[in-house]
């Protein structure tokens, strides 16, 4: 019988462990910064609760938000820099959550290389010699959704190398008719390049593999889909067409979805590798 209760208390005490190892989530009390656009941006108000917001409350991370509506890929370098200047190194994490615009505004794809041919001195299992090989660089074409990708991520590496990047993709997007002069068809719709959003999507995820830094696939995983009314519950103003219809921007529900899905995603990423 004493051996039983003392195997009880044991297998509890076991599990109290286990269960207190599984609830410390390792982002927790992190400093991470935030880049990209309005979904990102504390002054757009189609949502009150970000979902760094959400992220900030769960998981008390202390947010440093530099997105801004309407910019681009091209507007990264300007947040990275204002991150060194106010925070120095004293940062864990950053979020790169960028796309839509650059998709909107039709900023042609371009290519992630520049290829020359060039000579370079080689040996393997005989004397070293010179001999003529392709060489590839990164494109750094500013008017390129890839080349602005590798602008940005090239800046960011070298002033924030022990730092965790994760690029986030675009979500899913529909109308969004705010004014006359600023009316937006849905996804279903090719951008001035004859270009689908996906193409853009599927650019940021080539990013990670291009320059060694995760993605997480918010527009597959989130699951927010503004293409049918039904979720239209998750955005700012599902509106029939009309001016002042935003399917754009989540919501706070959306935002929450939003967070939950990164919240659980990052259980499997370090945020700091000290």
């Amino acid at each position: 019988m004493k051996k039983k209760l003392i195997f009880l208390l044991c297998l509890a005490m076991a599990q109290t462990i286990v269960a207190q190892t599984a609830l410390h989530h390792p982002w927790q009390g992190k400093k991470v910064a935030y880049f990209g656009d309005s979904v990102t941006d504390p002054r757009n108000k189609a949502a009150n609760k970000k979902y760094w917001a959400w992220l900030q409350e769960w998981l008390q991370i202390t947010p440093y938000v530099y997105g801004v509506s309407g910019r681009q890929w091209n507007d990264i370098p300007r947040q990275t820099g204002l991150l060194k200047q106010q925070h120095g190194q004293d940062v864990d994490a950053i979020f790169i959550f960028c796309g839509t615009n650059d998709y909107n505004n039709g900023v042609p794809l371009g290519q992630w290389w520049d290829e020359r041919t060039t000579e370079v001195t080689y040996g393997h299992g005989q004397p070293k010699k010179t001999v003529t090989r392709r060489q590839r660089t990164p494109a750094m074409d500013p008017t390129t959704y890839r080349g602005r990708i590798n602008i940005a991520l090239d800046s960011l590496k070298r002033t924030f190398p022990t730092k965790q990047i994760v690029l986030l993709t675009p979500i899913h997007r529909s109308d969004f008719f705010a004014n006359e002069k600023n009316w937006q068809c849905d996804e279903s719709y090719t951008n001035q390049c004859g270009l689908y959003i996906d193409a853009y999507v599927e650019a940021t995820k080539e990013a990670g593999n291009v320059w060694a830094v995760p993605v997480i696939d918010w527009n597959a995983d989130s699951g927010l889909f503004p293409l049918i009314d039904q979720h239209g519950q998750y955005f700012n103003n599902p509106a029939n067409g009309a001016e002042g219809t935003d399917l754009l921007h989540p919501n706070n529900s959306g935002h929450k979805r939003m967070a939950r899905t990164l919240m659980y995603r990052l259980l499997a990423l370090p945020c700091t590798f000290e």
